[in-house]
């Protein structure tokens, strides 16, 4: 597991992940990018924040899980920085994504947000 990633996600949370970037992609408003992502959280916009798991080098991402936690703002993992750049809407990878509106998809930000800190703290026990 690379070093940036905090927590193991079931699949199950993986494709609640990605299905909400493309349905925040298309009613609602997401950032693409480690840079675009870093500055967004940085602000406290980001609503949820969404990383790669295969990104290289780990260091792109090594910051943003302490920087999330920091501002308070929820994360979580997919496996694949490919999909994830598809799901965003993109023709090439992504190691990481901001939703910064959720759109129609309020509820399940919500959702998600309460799946990940279940398995955090399963996590950490």
């Amino acid at each position: 597991m690379p070093m940036y990633v905090r927590f193991k996600t079931p699949k199950e949370l993986q494709d609640l992940a990605y299905d909400l970037v493309e349905k925040a992609r298309d009613t609602g408003k997401i950032c693409k990018g480690t840079n675009e992502t870093t500055k967004h959280v940085e602000r406290g916009q980001a609503k949820l924040v969404v990383m790669a798991e295969d990104v290289s080098p780990e260091e792109i991402l090594a910051h943003m899980p302490v920087l999330c936690e920091e501002k308070n703002i929820p994360y979580t993992y997919v496996p694949s920085k490919e999909e994830l750049g598809n799901a965003a809407g993109l023709n090439v990878p992504t190691a990481a994504v901001a939703i910064i509106n959720p759109g129609k998809e309020k509820d399940g930000i919500e959702n998600i947000v309460k799946k990940i800190e279940a398995v955090k703290s399963q996590n950490q026990g």
